[in-house]
């Protein structure tokens, strides 16, 4: 079995533009293209995962999405893939206003992505930027890694919520998890 890291999106890989569907509004967030080719080259699968309910809200369209999405799989070159939940109790959008098993902190996105890729879970990270990422992570038998970066606002909290390491920098997380998996970092790069 594979074993992978997930990464949220806004806040965490690029920088927060709510309910962003152009592609040319995106930034990646410093570092990003070189931990994605880092946690490659130690044999990770990199997928994103994301809420996107901006679309059951009817701020942004699935076809927004999708376009970010082939725009991340082009401009991200390590990305394997990017799945994404449309869903937000309570939208405008009668189709994707529901209470689904995709949107974080629910684990769908990333059961989904271990049945495709047939993952090993428990040797999975998820880094995200909001304790709902650390819950999806913990759900679905990930370890976890919480970017403080100033975007959690609600700090609810519970044993699933609670991050396995808590970085400042994106650019941390390849070495953490190298330690952490107990790969030599050294080793990859002789």
């Amino acid at each position: 079995m594979e074993k992978a890291v997930f990464f949220d999106k806004d806040g965490t890989i690029v920088k927060n533009v709510p309910y962003n569907g152009d592609p040319e509004k995106v930034e990646f967030i410093k570092g990003t293209s070189e931990v994605f080719t880092d946690l490659k080259k130690l044999g990770f699968k990199l997928i994103v995962v994301t809420n996107q309910g901006g679309v059951a809200q009817g701020r942004l369209s699935l076809k927004e999405v999708r376009r970010i999405r082939s725009w991340f799989k082009n401009n991200l070159k390590d990305l394997d893939d990017f799945y994404f939940c449309p869903h937000f109790p309570g939208g405008k959008v009668r189709k994707f206003s529901v209470n689904c098993r995709c949107r974080k902190p629910k684990p769908g996105l990333l059961l989904r992505a271990a049945r495709r890729y047939a993952l090993d879970l428990n040797k999975s990270w998820l880094v995200g930027d909001i304790l709902d990422d650390m819950e999806a992570g913990k759900r679905a038998g990930c370890q976890t890694i919480l970017l403080d970066v100033g975007s959690e606002t609600q700090w609810k909290s519970g044993r699933l919520r609670k991050p396995d390491f808590v970085l400042k920098s994106l650019e941390e997380v390849p070495r953490v998890i190298s330690e952490k998996a107990r790969i030599d970092f050294k080793e990859v790069y002789d």
